[in-house]
């Protein structure tokens, strides 16, 4: 069993090495469904606390499945997706540009709100509404989720990897998925 955070890149070769030697693996990820910001020592001197207006899913996951989609293939390998509650701490350091001067202290798990296990591609095919019409494009299933293209482009890709669906024509300059294995002789 491994818990990872982010960046499943980092352990990518340790996972496929893993599999392809038969060891059962569980991946544990927790994604973020609701986040408290605390700034430690803000101008007032006490701790201020809200909400993120930030909301996270079970699709979030695909986000990091782009580095090895074709793992889900693999028998043994089960990828385990948390949605959580969690409080972000702040610390002003001055240094980040981006949070103006705030960077993250640390993080700490406050609850487990729900938890879904996904061992086979059709689990993570279930993510896609059944309100999505054969066939469908990127825009489509962002829509559907109410998702960026950016995030339903991962999607894509990965349930494409898997051989969940396929690619079958195109609409303007979009390709038109379709649910299911590709056609023989296609």
């Amino acid at each position: 069993m491994e818990i990872q955070t982010g960046n499943f890149r980092a352990i990518r070769r340790k996972l496929i090495a893993l599999t392809a030697a038969g060891h059962p693996v569980r991946l544990v990820y927790p994604v973020a469904r609701e986040k408290w910001i605390v700034r430690q020592g803000a101008a007032s001197g006490a701790d201020a606390r809200r909400r993120s207006p930030r909301r996270g899913m079970y699709a979030d996951l695909f986000r990091e499945l782009v580095s090895f989609p074709r793992l889900m293939l693999q028998p043994g390998f089960a990828l385990e997706v948390l949605l959580i509650e969690e409080a972000e701490f702040r610390r002003y350091d001055g240094r980040n540009w981006r949070r103006r001067g705030w960077a993250t202290d640390r993080r700490e798990l406050l609850r487990v709100l729900e938890r879904r296990l996904f061992q086979t591609p059709a689990d993570l095919l279930a993510l896609l509404p059944e309100s999505l019409a054969d066939p469908f494009t990127v825009g489509d299933v962002a829509r559907a989720l109410g998702a960026g293209s950016r995030l339903a482009g991962q999607i894509c890709y990965c349930l494409r990897e898997m051989g969940a669906i396929r690619v079958d024509g195109r609409r303007g300059r979009a390709y038109l998925y379709w649910r299911g294995s590709p056609q023989p002789g296609g």
